[in-house]
């Protein structure tokens, strides 16, 4: 990653389905002085994520496109990132999964958040499964993005005490809360 930093912004895509708490947080942090990022566009497989407001309040370029056929989807990114000489994708709650030929080519430069431990519970319903099977902690990662789902190399990991009565919605609002602290603190740590 170092190769991309210049004194220049490393100009940055993320990605959303969703709320875009994620998004919003990032937003902020990429306007601090110390992010080594810029976010140039929003990418969303929706109309209906609730996040695309942040694109029109920040004046940020966002494109939704429909994932129904994968491989022209993803070509249509691949030249909406190319025009806007994106070097660098975060993805926040997107719930598509990108193809192994997409992560090639961005081999290294795509990083997502995941609301568990990894490799503990991939993919959905993290929150119901570390409370059926009794864990102690849960927690968020951040891990750059290879074929196998959820499986790249970790960045960084926030553990978080499940309590006894715990449900599902609590973990996972304790757990975004962490997440908003982490995801920027492993953006640094990958551009240093």
């Amino acid at each position: 990653m170092k190769k991309l930093i210049g004194l220049k912004k490393v100009k940055a895509a993320v990605f959303i389905s969703g709320t875009g708490s994620n998004l919003k947080n990032l937003i902020k942090f990429s306007k601090t002085k110390k992010s080594p990022i810029t976010i140039n566009l929003i990418v969303s497989n929706t109309n209906k994520a609730k996040g695309l407001k942040y694109a029109v309040s920040n004046g940020i370029e966002k494109k939704i496109i429909n994932f129904k056929y994968k491989s022209t989807a993803e070509k249509k990114i691949f030249s909406i990132i190319e025009k806007n000489n994106i070097k660098f994708i975060c993805l926040a709650g997107f719930m598509k999964i990108l193809s192994g030929n997409f992560i090639k080519r961005f081999d290294g430069k795509i990083i997502n958040i995941h609301p568990s431990l990894l490799p503990k519970y991939k993919g959905l319903n993290t929150h119901v499964k570390a409370i059926k099977n009794k864990d102690k902690f849960s927690g968020c990662t951040v891990h750059f993005v290879n074929k196998k789902l959820d499986s790249g190399k970790i960045i960084m990991q926030k553990k978080v005490k499940i309590l006894k009565n715990e449900s599902p919605l609590s973990l996972a609002k304790k757990i975004l809360k962490q997440e908003h602290k982490l995801y920027p603190k492993a953006i640094m740590k990958v551009f240093n």
